[in-house]
């Protein structure tokens, strides 16, 4: 259950109130929401313990499961 889970590739996004630009749930049947933020300034990008990618802007962070084997994969490196 642990690997199907991880697969999912879930993720957050923690912004303060005031750069929150949009949210809207998209049609009638609560399908699709759009988030839309300024994560600000990059300050940091990492990969905690090889599992989640971790984006640090000046205004909030953005955390996807994500590890440095399918990063390398997508990026093609």
């Amino acid at each position: 259950m642990q690997n199907k889970i991880a697969e999912l590739h879930g993720f957050s996004l923690m912004l303060g109130r005031e750069h929150v630009r949009r949210f809207l749930i998209l049609d009638d049947s609560g399908n699709q929401v759009l988030f839309e933020g300024l994560l600000g300034e990059l300050k940091e990008i990492s990969l905690i313990e090889a599992a989640m990618l971790e984006i640090r802007g000046s205004n909030g962070i953005l955390r996807i499961d994500l590890t440095e084997q399918e990063l390398r994969k997508v990026l093609k490196l």
